[in-house]
């Protein structure tokens, strides 16, 4: 590099934002040549950039202590001021931030720079103002040229962390101050950039362009930001105002302030500086310094000898020892390089320099920068290993800086776990940036630079996952951008933006998604309800001119659009008019939310008008008068379904023209229900017992829900839940009989079958083969086809029959004889057993139950015996086993009101010797229980003629007398009128009428006795 006549050097001075970096980019690209000194690494990286978008790769260098990159034939060199190659020849020298000469521990390579670096055209000084007097001194011969600040500078006082403006940045002096500030502003704001000196600068970049790019809209720093980092800020706090500068704790003086508040407003834009979290606001006289960037001026700059001697490392030490001859310079304190020269110099190594090559390259050692800040001594060891090796070896050994690399390749740990490594490994990367120190410094460059990289990035991640919620900085930016990416929303209505979870949408309603940190919840709800509205806005479009097949009413009583609950049904004025309560956000309003509001109005009218279109005809029937129509209405009030026993007299009424007019309006008599056949389908009964909920109880009380299932599963009966309100399984189209709820048209069916069998009496001649089921004296036993139509047999179906106004007689059944062969080993035993129990072979009285209305299910609090189930075929007799078989019963069932064979109207055969009892004088005769008629006895010798009922129309089962005709009397056997062990002592409630004279019964050969005479003969007869 040469040096240039004093005339051609400039020093472009001024506060923060005036362009004095920008000026001199341009200057030096405006020259053949060039190169440009800069304080920071990352600063460096930046202005590399910038240049190669202007002039190309090929055209541009950059050389850092860690970071090498030099095409063929670079024009321009950008480089940090340590780094700055002194011995290349080149068109225009720039310097910036010429005020760090003040430093410590940099301070005197600055000095150095300012003082020795010149281009052959022009030569740059960048700085703050406050070094215009020791330039004069020094310089006397330079420009200065004063450059004004594009905005202004304002004081703004003192703020909570809290309520800090957006596009701030606050500033702290150690790294655990900086790590509270921003886990606070996370709570509190969504998040923060982290801006340290000690992060490496792809980390520190990363942050950057958190801050930079809107993601967060906070930036927590250390006094790394006042220095060369052009950001968007418009506020500085100060959360500090002293710092530790690697030898004590002191307060900020004026100009530092100044550098870092000056942050503050970039270009045109004014800015604001404060303090915040506990600082001590600042004076009127330091607040008027900083306003006006007027401080004062810097008198003395670090210096240290440049002109060193390398005969010895006696001769180097003194040579760094000599002290300056301008007044304005001071020979700096003790660097850290020249400590490690200090250290190597007392042990063997400092043995191995001799001559100038040997004190050279130990100086070339000892300038190895600490990064990891340890102690002198420890990084006195690393510096002395390494020139050790160069000496001997020629080269570092490369097993040893393999073994110091792979300790730093690991990503995982905590920000100062990688923090730590970040450090060592930069130490590492100088080294392999050094000519000839390694054989192979290609491959350690690219290794190094690799696991840099990786441990950056990684560092980078922690910071943002522990100090920015993601989410949050994201509907920041959606707010400020409006040109960002609308949201997505997947088919489970979850919304995200930029891949971040926002929350999820259905319907018209957005539930934000909620984190552990999350503390400022208003303005996040606020921030996502303004991304998610265009989209609201486009459903309440769609809806409005949505088919009515995109419409659902669910059990529950909320009705879907598209699989999305988009409102729920609420009692009305009437049955049939229940309101809509739209479930919607304040974001849908004004005219889409009238649009929506009317259109799912007119589905609902729409919906129930055609789901209960039969139902709904029966509201005001024209062709229907007086009973009928009263009638049809009560049909409408009980959305299709009404028992018989309410409207009985009525119908009794009607004449079969009215009967008819019924019928074409689609309503069927049964036996216990009137009832709209078509109404009985899944979904009107669904529909109905939504709107009978909404009327009593709501649509939250249990089975409204349940119900419909079980509908739709196509069970004909199930066990009922008591839980349950009845009226809710009478809506839904069932009937509470027993145990159990059967499905009205089943029941139905049930008593067609039925019917038939109690009208005939199995014990009278009949032609052809009996039913299945029939039995004696008008009464009827259960089939396979009963069971298998209600779907349950046993206890169950019993309890729905005497739910009914059935009963039951249990009649022991007498065992099958055996063969003829066995029939002498067994004739005896079977005659005890006859003589023992003569009535065993006679139907035995059931015990007397009230009668039960038909139409009426009581509780039965009653054990109910299991029922018996008739097989259609034929069953084959089977060997007696071995032990004794428990006692099987032939059960026959029978109206309440009608006994199979009514004993009390014969005359009873006491046993000999047992004369008739009489009353006593006195006793009265047993009062019949209160609220019980005795059955009138029917005349035996008339029917009286009933009109003919139409096809399909019955009349209720439990009033069909004439259905049920009484057999004639016949004889009986002797203990077959005997009044059960509970009604002796009692007169019977009829007069007995004369006892009839016995008639001889013909011989029947298919009885018992006849079977057990041919057992007693002999084989031959």
């Amino acid at each position: 590099m040469t040096f240039a006549p004093p005339q051609t050097v400039k020093a472009i001075l001024g506060p923060t934002n005036t362009g004095k970096t920008y000026f001199a980019i341009e200057r030096m690209l405006a020259h053949p040549t060039g190169m440009i000194g800069l304080p920071l690494r990352l600063l460096a990286r930046e202005v590399y950039q910038r240049c190669v978008e202007r002039v190309g790769v090929g055209a541009v260098a950059l050389v850092t202590g860690e970071e090498r990159i030099v095409p063929a034939k670079p024009r321009f060199w950008v480089c940090t001021v340590e780094a700055m190659p002194m011995d290349i020849r080149v068109d225009c020298v720039a310097i910036d931030e010429i005020q760090t000469a003040i430093d410590f521990d940099r301070g005197h390579v600055f000095t150095d720079r300012i003082l020795h670096a010149r281009g052959s055209m022009e030569t740059l000084l960048l700085g703050a103002a406050t070094m215009a007097p020791i330039i004069r001194r020094l310089l006397p011969h330079a420009e200065i040229v004063d450059r004004p600040r594009f905005s202004q500078l304002t004081y703004a006082g003192s703020k909570k962390l809290s309520r800090q403006p957006e596009r701030s940045a606050i500033v702290a002096f150690s790294a655990r101050q900086v790590y509270a500030i921003a886990e606070l502003i996370r709570r509190e704001r969504g998040g923060a950039a982290v801006v340290m000196g000690a992060l490496s600068p792809r980390t520190r970049n990363a942050q950057v362009e958190l801050y930079q790019n809107g993601d967060v809209d906070f930036l927590v720093a250390t006094d790394a930001i006042g220095m060369g980092l052009n950001l968007d800020i418009h506020h500085v706090a100060f959360a500090d105002d002293t710092k530790f500068d690697g030898r004590m704790s002191r307060e900020l003086s004026p100009a530092e302030i100044g550098q870092i508040a000056g942050r503050a407003g970039r270009h045109a834009r004014n800015g604001t500086f404060g303090v915040t979290g506990g600082t001590e606001g600042f004076d009127e006289e330091m607040v008027v310094a900083l306003e006006t960037h007027d401080f004062a001026p810097v008198k003395v700059l670090q210096w240290r000898n440049n002109q060193l001697d390398f005969s010895s490392i006696n001769a180097l030490r003194n040579s760094l020892d000599d002290t300056p001859e301008h007044r304005s310079l001071t020979r700096v304190p003790m660097a850290k390089d020249q400590l490690a020269l200090e250290f190597v110099s007392r042990n063997e190594a400092g043995q191995l320099a001799r001559g100038l090559d040997g004190a050279r390259l130990l100086w070339e050692c000892c300038q190895i920068p600490d990064y990891q800040g340890i102690s002198p001594a420890n990084h006195g060891e690393i510096v002395t290993r390494i020139y050790t090796d160069l000496v001997k070896k020629r080269h570092v050994d490369a097993d040893w800086i393999a073994e110091q690399v792979r300790f730093c390749d690991n990503t995982s740990g905590d920000i100062d776990t990688l923090s730590n490594r970040i450090k060592q490994i930069r130490t590492w990367t100088f080294v392999a940036n050094r000519k000839n120190w390694l054989a192979d410094p290609s491959h350690w460059r690219e290794k190094t630079r690799d696991i840099e990289d990786r441990l950056s990035d990684a560092l980078h991640e922690r910071l943002t996952q522990r100090f920015v919620d993601r989410r949050t900085s994201v509907l920041l930016r959606h707010l400020k951008d409006k040109r960002m990416a609308s949201p997505e929303i997947n088919e489970r209505g979850e919304v995200r933006l930029e891949g971040h979870l926002i929350g999820t949408l259905e319907g018209f309603r957005f539930t934000l998604a909620r984190n552990d940190g999350d503390a400022d919840i208003k303005g996040l709800r606020t921030a996502a309800d303004q991304v998610v509205a265009p989209e609201i806005h486009n459903r309440a479009d769609r809806l409005s001119g949505a088919p009515n097949e995109e419409f659902v009413l669910a059990t529950d009583g909320k009705l879907r659009w598209k699989g999305d609950i988009v409102a729920e049904l609420i009692e009305g004025d009437a049955l049939y008019r229940p309101r809509i309560l739209l479930l919607a956000d304040e974001t849908l309003s004004g005219t889409d939310l009238q649009g929506v509001q009317d259109r799912l109005s007119l589905w609902l009218r729409h919906h129930i008008n055609t789901v209960l279109e039969g139902v709904m005809a029966l509201e005001a029937p024209a062709d229907l008068e007086g009973t009928a129509r009263g009638i049809a209405y009560q049909l409408y009030e009980h959305i299709g379904l009404l028992p018989r026993s309410q409207v009985a007299d009525d119908v009794k009424n009607l004449d079969q023209d009215v009967r008819g007019k019924l019928r074409k309006l689609g309503i069927k008599f049964g036996a216990y229900h009137i009832y709209l056949p078509l109404s009985l389908k899944p979904a009107p009964r669904e529909l109905a017992l939504i709107l009978f909920a909404l009327k009593h109880g709501g649509v939250r009380q249990p089975g409204v829900t349940d119900i419909p299932h079980i509908v739709l599963s196509g069970r004909t009966s199930f066990v009922v839940d008591p839980e349950v309100d009845t009226q809710l399984y009478e809506t839904a189209g069932f009937k509470v009989a027993g145990k159990r709820a059967v499905r009205v048209d089943i029941l139905e069916r049930l008593a067609d079958i039925i019917r038939p069998l109690i009208a005939l009496d199995a014990g009278r001649p009949y032609a052809g083969e009996l039913p299945v089921g029939a039995a004696e004296g008008n009464g009827f036993r259960v089939t396979v086809e009963m069971t298998s139509l209600l779907g349950c047999s046993g206890e169950d179906f019993a309890s729905i029959l005497n739910s009914l106004g059935y009963r039951v007689k249990r009649t022991p059944k007498v065992a099958a004889p055996a063969p003829a062969a066995e029939a002498t080993a067994e004739a005896p035993a079977l005659e005890e057993v006859l003589t023992e129990n003569p009535a065993s072979l006679d139907a035995v009285e059931e015990t007397p139950v009230e009668a039960v209305p038909a139409d009426v299910a009581p509780s039965i609090e009653a054990d109910i015996p299991a029922t018996t189930v008739v097989e259609a075929a034929a069953e084959t007799a089977e060997a007696a086993p071995a032990v004794a078989a428990e006692p099987e019963f032939d059960e026959v069932w029978s109206p309440a009101a009608k006994r199979p064979e009514n004993k009390r109207h014969e005359n009873r055969r006491r046993p000999e010797g047992e004369a008739h009892a009489k009353r006593p004088e006195g006793e009265v005769q047993s009062k019949r229980p209160e609220g019980e008629v005795q059955a009138k006895r029917p005349d035996r010798n008339h029917r009286p003629a009933a009109p003919r009922r139409p096809d399909g129309e019955v009349q209720d089962v439990g009033k069909a007398r004439h259905l049920q005709p009484k057999p004639k009397f016949e004889a009986k056997a002797r203990n077959e009128n005997r009044r059960p062990d509970d009604q002796k002592g009692e007169r019977s409630r009829f007069e007995r009428p004369a006892e009839p004279p016995r008639k001889e019964t013909a011989f029947d050969p298919d009885s018992p006795f006849a079977k057990l005479m041919a057992l007693k003969a002999p084989k031959g007869q």
